[in-house]
């Protein structure tokens, strides 16, 4: 793969009533950072990645990614909507060259 060649992540973002966007994130952006730079609706990211809030929360499908972290646990405690099993910060959540997709449901608030 040359240097003009940028391998992209498919991100599917996945509204309360159901309804999706998918989106192209590369690989060592943030889930949070896709979701920002391709005008998602329903991440605020407030601190902008900071782990400083809970407003890019979001529900993994899978488990493509490492487990929390214990800041990331501690400020999950502090969503608008109650912590599921599959709760995440999206600003937490990097993308990874081996990924060719992942989907994140939204939940029905942030704050």
């Amino acid at each position: 793969m040359t240097n003009a060649e940028v391998r992209t992540v498919d991100v599917t973002f996945v509204s309360p009533s159901g309804s999706s966007v998918t989106v192209a994130g590369r690989p060592g952006e943030t889930i949070m950072q896709v979701a920002v730079l391709q005008d998602v609706s329903g991440i605020l990211a407030e601190c902008g990645g900071a782990l400083a809030c809970a407003t890019c929360h979001v529900f993994v499908d899978g488990n493509c990614f490492s487990a929390p972290t214990p800041m990331e646990a501690e400020m999950l405690e502090a969503t608008a909507v109650p912590r599921r099993s599959d709760s995440r910060l999206a600003c937490q959540l990097i993308l990874t060259s081996d990924m060719k997709t992942v989907q994140v449901g939204l939940p029905e608030v942030q704050v």
